[in-house]
Formats: structure tokens, sequence, C-alpha cells
């Protein structure tokens, strides 16, 4: 097992405020993860995600040794973040979308070498690897210029570049995406998915984007509220709300009296209809009959839940907890 989590727990001490208090201010225990369970295997491309505040972020500074756990046990290939960070440094990489690794005033060429002298590479070694990140990266265009004045998918690129130049085993990457547009956010899923599938590093993937969680990952872990709400593939998270289907109706004109149905109207726009169906309580046969009655159809599609719905359904359901 090459990540492993067990009972992870990490409280805060939180002073709430008191304008002009002569008193001591009163400390309470924010519960930002509780209890946390997973094991992840070498070459998995695994999802983590979450809404805001959910404790992504303060797992993954777990994970990577940044602050010590409240309770529980991490084990990343055999070493514990906290009292072996030195040493594990050398297997994990990290690319935090928000912050650069690199030095924006140098140049990306020396930025690179200047991590490899931090990873305490010879000169050899990293001119070396420079060589064989440029080519799988095709960056070698971008070496001489300026960090700073790259542009946003440029950087990225060249962060995830920078993040691996001392071939770890392990990389963390959190919203590697954010930002970019499409023909960015394409380039850099294909690198992700090439570091998996040439070299088998083993990914960790934090992202709002669910496109990049459908395009990379296998495995989708969701924590909410510091609770792991969700540990499965992919393929069993979408085969669990496969009963629930959407089913969009366009008429050849506006009509007023849809909402008189008694059916899960979600979007009535025009002369567009909306409509969700639980196959397991309602037969889509009959609720079609009675919407094409309504009125001459133009078009009908149907299709299953997105994944962004499926993905906040799991969220609202541990909200309402």
């Amino acid at each position: 097992m090459l990540i492993s989590a067990k009972n992870l727990s990490k409280e805060f001490k939180v002073k709430q405020k008191r304008a002009r208090s002569i008193f001591k201010r009163k400390v309470t225990i924010l519960k930002a993860v509780e209890n946390v369970n997973f094991e992840i295997e070498k070459g998995e491309i695994v999802a983590f995600i979450g809404p805001n505040g959910a404790g992504k972020s303060t797992t993954i500074k777990m994970l990577t040794g940044i602050i010590q756990p409240s309770s529980g046990n991490i084990l990343i290939d055999g070493l514990n973040p906290c009292n072996d960070r030195e040493r594990l440094a050398y297997k994990i990489g990290c690319m935090f979308g928000q912050k650069s690794q690199l030095y924006m005033h140098l140049s990306v060429i020396d930025s690179f070498r200047l991590l490899g002298s931090i990873y305490d590479m010879s000169k050899i070694q990293t001119e070396k690897r420079i060589e064989e990140i440029s080519d799988m990266f095709k960056i070698s265009h971008l070496l001489d210029k300026t960090v700073r004045k790259l542009s946003l998918g440029q950087r990225m690129i060249c962060e995830i570049a920078g993040s691996i130049i001392h071939d770890p085993d392990i990389i963390f990457l959190d919203e590697p995406t954010i930002g970019l547009d499409i023909v960015a956010k394409l380039r850099i899923r294909e690198i992700i998915l090439k570091l998996n599938k040439e070299r088998g590093t083993t990914i960790f993937l934090t992202s709002h984007d669910v496109s990049d969680v459908e395009a990379l990952c296998n495995r989708i872990i969701i924590i909410n509220n510091g609770i792991i709400v969700n540990d499965s593939s992919i393929d069993t998270l979408k085969s669990l709300y496969l009963n629930k289907k959407s089913i969009t109706i366009y008429y050849k004109e506006e009509i007023e009296n849809i909402y008189m149905s008694h059916y899960n109207i979600l979007e009535k726009v025009g002369n567009k209809v909306v409509i969700s169906v639980d196959t397991n309580k309602e037969n889509i046969a009959e609720v079609l009959a009675y919407f094409i009655s309504f009125s001459n159809v133009a078009d009908i599609q149907i299709s299953s839940t997105p994944m962004e719905d499926i993905i906040k359904s799991i969220y609202e359901k541990r909200d309402n907890i």
C-alpha cells in the first residue's frame, strides 16, 4: 500500500472575537477532519474532492507533513509524513494551482536547476532530468523564458514539470487546471495521464472541475464537513445514480400550463422543458406520454444524471444530516 490514512483527525483551536474585551477570549474546537480512512495503491489516479471548507486542504497538508494530525496514523510509502518529512520530500511532488514553486524572476531552466539543487541532485543529473521532462512535456521552447512572462497555461505545465524534477513516486495536484482555457486544460490532462501511464506515477488530485475528475480518475473520494462520504470507483458512483434520468422536451411552441404537472420539472424556458425522472419510481414511457400530450413536440433528449449533479447530491445529503 503506497498511501494509508487510518482514523485521521485534525482539530484546531479557534478563539472567538470579542471587541475590546478585558476578559480572556473563549476558545472553541473546530474539527476540520474527523476519522478519515483510505488506502491508495501504487499507480492509482485518485480524485479527492469536496466543497470549500470540507477538509481537503487540511488532509493534503497532513499527508505531505506540513501539519501534524491531532490523532490517527499516516504512512506514505512506509514513511510517517511528520517524523520523516525530509525523506518523504524525495518521494513526493506537490503542485498547488494558487502557489508557484517556480521563481518568477528566473528563467524556467534556472528554476528547474534550483529545484534540482534543493533535491540534492548533481549538475549532471539535473541537466539530464531537465532534458527528459522538456521532451516529455514539450516545453523546450519555454526553458529560456522568464517564469513571470509565461501564460497561465504555460506556467501550469512548467509547474508540473518542476514538481517531478526529482522523479517522485507520488504527485499531489491541487487544482492543476484552475483558470485555464479548454486547450490548456486538455494539455494538462494529457500530461498527467502520460506520467501515470509511462512512469507509473501515483496521482492524488483535488479539483472543483468535475470534467478533470471524469477525464483523469478511476476512483473518487468525497469529503464533506471533514468526513469521508464516498469512496468508490467513478463507474460505481455513476451506476448508483443511473436510475436518475433527465428528459429535455422541445415543443414547437411555448406552452403555459406545464406547471400543473406533479412531475419534477427542473427547468421551463420558452418551448423547452427539462424533467427529472427516477426510474425506480416512475415509468419513462408514462412520463413521456404525459408531456407529449400538452402540445406538438419538436425534439426529445434523454440523458443520465451529469456527474456534477451526482456530486452535488452527495454534498447535500451530508449537509442535511
